[in-house]
Order: structure tokens, then sequence, then C-alpha cells
């Protein structure tokens, strides 16, 4: 079986690669680093290394034997176009996302600029969907990388927001997921960022622009801190968005 996964916007994972470094402010308080650490603790023999970059062959072809179709998040511990991962595992990996068309693949990287160098030497079928994930106004040169890939489905992951980000180009942009930071030391989000209904930040980040482009919006959750947005968990309030959720999804 497919290893479920409690991310709202896909169904499971699979990590034939485990484990990263930060290179930008959103990796700050990174929830794979976490898990990671407690899987090593529990003696996960994949996390034997903890958070350090790790490559297993071993998983690679599981995809293969799930005959059901899924929705899976690639590598949601690590990177996959991180630079001390071979070219040749990336192909590996691409093979076989290639190979089972029945799946729905889900690639997400802050490394935008390997994967623009990459981009013509791999087999992008329809079944993979690609996007890069930002966290505020100095990131967004990754959506320019993004855009110039063969992907057949580009979208944004606009989470952990961090920061104001301005106007945003959605062209070539078949979906944008937005959202606070979990965990015990998230950082505040503020609710301007995401509804982008004030002329004074105009911050084209939120629903508003989202709906005008066609494009889908989904909200996962506000931040770490549920108080202050009038509730004691993210099932009841946390998740709410100008009075109601926001769930759209592609498929």
């Amino acid at each position: 079986m497919a290893t479920k996964t409690s991310i709202e916007w896909t169904e499971s994972t699979w990590n034939p690669i485990t484990g990263c470094n930060k290179i930008s402010p959103g990796c700050k308080n990174c929830y794979a680093e976490r898990m990671a650490k407690r899987l090593k603790t529990m003696g996960s023999p994949n996390y034997a290394d903890g958070f350090k970059l790790s490559l297993h062959e071993h998983v690679l072809e599981l995809p293969l034997t799930w005959k059901k179709p899924q929705i899976i998040f690639v590598n949601s511990m690590s990177d996959l176009f991180h630079k001390n991962v071979p070219f040749e595992f990336i192909q590996k990996v691409f093979d076989v996302m290639n190979k089972t068309p029945w799946h729905t693949y889900q690639v997400l990287t802050k490394r935008s600029d390997r994967l623009k160098e990459l981009n013509k030497k791999l087999i992008w079928t329809k079944n993979i969907w690609m996007g890069v994930s930002i966290e505020n106004q100095d990131y967004t040169y990754r959506i320019d990388d993004l855009k110039n890939t063969n992907a057949y489905i580009k979208f944004l992951s606009i989470e952990p927001l961090i920061g104001p980000v301005r106007k945003l180009k959605l062209d070539k942009i078949k979906w944008v997921i937005v959202g606070g930071e979990s965990g015990p030391k998230a950082r505040p989000m503020k609710e301007e960022w995401v509804l982008d209904i004030s002329e004074r930040f105009r911050l084209l980040v939120g629903k508003d622009q989202c709906i005008e482009a066609e494009v889908p919006f989904f909200f996962p959750q506000r931040d770490g801190k549920p108080k202050q947005w009038g509730g004691k968990n993210k099932k009841k309030t946390g998740r709410l968005l100008d009075r109601r959720t926001w769930d759209k999804l592609l498929i």
C-alpha cells in the first residue's frame, strides 16, 4: 500500500529520497526535519541518519506495485532537485512516474534553478505535476523557473506564507495552495496577505485573484496560533477564510 498522509491536498507519499538542508526562510521550522528526528528515534531504517540526505534504491519501484490509482506527493521528506541528488537518480524517479500513468504525482521543489537546468533532460508525462514553493516576495523568481519547464500541470505552494507577496502572474499556473506555518514555533501569517481585498496591501496571493484567473485555490490552514483566529484548533476555525473553507483541488 501507498503511505497515507495527513497532508490535505494529496492522498499518499513516496520517499525514494529523504533528508535535506535549509536554503531559504521558509525552511526555518521544517516539518520534515522534525518528523525525520522522530522517525530516527523510533528506529525507522530509512531515517537512521536523521535528516541527512539519503537515497533509497529499494523504495524506487514501490509505485509499480500500487495498482489502485493514487495522488502521490513525491519526496515529502526531501527535495528531488537537491544539488546532491545525482541526475541519474532523478531520472530513475521520473522513469517510475512515466511507467505508472494510473497514478498522479505531485513534485514540489524550492530548488527551481536546478529544475530549470534539468528540465529538457527529463520526460514529462501528463501524470506529473510540478510545483514550486515560495514563502515571500524574495522567492517569486521560482515561479518564472517553473513556467519555463515542460511540465503539463504547474502549481504553486505558497506555504508557509511568512511575508507579503506582491502581484503574481498566474498564466500557466493550474493550481494554488496557500497556507500558514504549523508547529510549536510557527510564525504568524496575516489574513490580509491571503485575502487580497485591501487596496492598502494589494497582495495578489489570495482567493480573489485566483477566482478571477480561474485558478483552483486551496487553503489548508492559517498558522500555528489558532487562538488568534477565534478557535482552539485548525479543525474548527483554523481553515476558515472569509467565513468558509477553500478546498478546490484539480481532481
